[in-house]
């Protein structure tokens, strides 16, 4: 599973110039054409890293950024915010309002993609790292292998995917929706039914061999990764 980055972004072409660059670079995107939209998006499923416009429709990127800050839930996503102020009064206060990093236009492409990557290493360096590891769990994301304990762990995609997901805030509770979401995606039709077949799937090839369950099951609100 790739780092999602949401582009909050009103200049159309300069929102689709930075989806088709951050793809290329192997990170998930989506796109917000304004403040509202925004916080919206980030309420059904919070991003890796928020790249944020300071002038925005709405609510402006100051605003949505004070927000973010404001509430538990979302108060450590990192920000990048984009804007044509470059006073140096300006950089303080969006510095100060919570983003972790500025930048002006008109600005390079390329130092934006390694400003993101620079960001999400220190915020997460399990985004960033070809292997993940929990407890008895290691997931190599490079070699798309998985071991647990000692014991080579048989994937599909699908199933890679889901774990690759929990392992990343593991213990973390995801509803269904929340897993379609992110490992599925919004543009794929596919039945709630579906994410508990293969997390039926991925419980059985992680516990073969094992007495304890790697994945907890929480009625009535989703699955997390056992501690």
């Amino acid at each position: 599973m790739n780092p999602y980055v949401l582009i909050v972004e009103d200049e159309a072409d300069l929102a689709t110039l930075l989806e088709y660059n951050l793809r290329q670079s192997g990170l998930e995107t989506a796109i917000a054409r304004g403040g509202e939209e925004a916080l919206l998006m980030i309420a059904e499923r919070a991003p890796d890293i928020i790249i944020l416009d300071w002038m925005l429709p709405e609510i402006s990127g100051i605003e949505v950024c004070r927000r973010l800050r404001a509430t538990k839930a979302t108060k450590a996503i990192p920000v990048i915010m984009l804007t044509a102020r470059g006073d140096e009064r300006d950089r303080v206060r969006g510095l100060e309002t919570g983003a972790d990093d500025y930048i002006t236009k008109p600005f390079s492409v390329k130092e934006l993609l390694a400003r993101v990557q620079a960001v999400l290493r220190r915020s997460n360096p399990a985004l960033t790292s070809d292997q993940l590891t929990h407890c008895d769990i290691v997931l190599d994301r490079k070699a798309h292998k998985v071991v647990r304990g000692t014991t080579p762990v048989h994937l599909g995609p699908t199933e890679f995917r889901l774990l690759e997901h929990f392992m990343r805030q593991p213990g973390r509770v995801f509803s269904r929706s929340q897993l379609l979401d992110a490992v599925w995606g919004n543009e794929v039709d596919v039945e709630m039914r579906t994410v508990d077949v293969h997390v039926g799937r991925l419980r059985k090839a992680l516990n073969a061999g094992f007495d304890t369950d790697a994945i907890r099951t929480i009625r009535a609100a989703g699955y997390a990764l056992a501690d």
